[in-house]
């Protein structure tokens, strides 16, 4: 794997940490977040709400963009407070991108969990050099939506799944080793190749997913990619899940179409992992991981600190079964 800056892995939660909860783009209610924050204290952990979470600005933010961008700062300042996680994406986290010092997470590293919309802030923490989740977010966790929220609660204490993913008929096979990088691609690509440029320091594995666009939207965004990346250094791609997509062009799915544009890369190729809107598996950005993708399954493997336990996929009921110990 081509060598970058370190990308440091954040301290493991112990029983008594303060958890924040902020919101950098869309407003949610407050009953949402003491919903969230109930679950979260269940879990024998403190939850703090950010000062500004209920400033609702021109009827979609919480506050403004200052304000939000104060939430984070504090949360990230505040060492008693040991992981973030956000409220919900929506629109609203290209606003902060500036407006926080990258060695503001590099002298803070901490937890920090959300996507969607959010995926911005955590392409910016990645670049920083500082692991963050692409994980559930408070109005989920709220929700009590499994397995993603027993998944995140158990890599905040420092139990890290091993995925295995059941076999998809757009797989290609082979074997990827990088840096864990991705998201909501509308959000990723729009970062992408900008002066936040993690892929030029590390090779990588990239992972997309999105929902309710159209397929030529999704073509374009993913070529944008393409021009905006040294595509050389991506390794290997996971395909999530694309929900509510517009069928515009003829094509059997959005996974037939990628994969046939990707004709000229040989490399490994997931599809059908559940990470999106709809599912949100949590995936560790930053992270030196090992994909591995065989005619019937892939595996994705961390190659960090913590407890492996290893789980299969099944997208047809999107629910995560813990492998039972031999």
């Amino acid at each position: 794997m081509s060598q970058g800056k370190k990308i440091v892995q954040p301290p493991y939660l112990k029983a008594g940490d303060k958890v924040a909860l902020i919101s950098p783009a869309y407003w949610v209610p407050q009953e949402a977040l003491q919903m969230a924050a109930e679950i979260i204290k269940s879990w024998g952990l403190q939850p703090v709400i950010g000062p500004h979470t209920n400033n609702l600005n021109v009827n979609a933010y919480a506050g403004t963009a200052d304000e939000r961008a104060a939430d984070l700062i504090w949360a990230l300042e505040d060492d008693t407070i040991k992981a973030i996680i956000c409220s919900r994406g929506g629109y609203g986290s290209i606003h902060l991108l500036n407006r926080i010092p990258v060695e503001c997470y590099q002298q803070h590293p901490k937890w920090f969990v959300g996507h969607g919309d959010i995926t911005m802030l955590l392409y910016a923490i990645a670049f920083a050099g500082v692991m963050c989740i692409h994980g559930p977010m408070a109005f989920q966790i709220a929700s009590a939506q499994e397995p993603a929220t027993s998944i995140i609660r158990n890599i905040l204490f420092g139990t890290l799944p091993q995925y295995r993913v059941q076999g998809n008929p757009y797989n290609r096979v082979g074997h990827a080793e990088g840096v864990l990088v991705g998201g909501n691609l509308s959000s990723y690509s729009t970062v992408a190749g900008t002066k936040m440029h993690l892929a030029c320091k590390h090779d990588i594995i990239l992972f997309i997913e999105e929902v309710e666009e159209s397929l030529h939207d999704i073509d374009r965004l993913f070529y944008m990619l393409r021009l905006q990346y040294d595509f050389e250094r991506v390794k290997g791609i996971i395909f999530g899940t694309f929900n509510s997509i517009k069928y515009d062009l003829q094509y059997g799915s959005v996974e037939q179409m990628l994969i046939a544009h990707l004709h000229d890369y040989d490399i490994p190729v997931c599809c059908g992992f559940p990470v999106g809107s709809n599912s949100c598996i949590p995936l560790i950005e930053g992270a030196p991981c090992s994909l591995e993708v065989a005619a019937d399954n892939a595996v994705l493997t961390y190659n960090i600190k913590g407890t492996m336990e290893p789980y299969e996929v099944s997208l047809a009921n999107q629910q995560l079964i813990k492998e039972k110990e031999e």
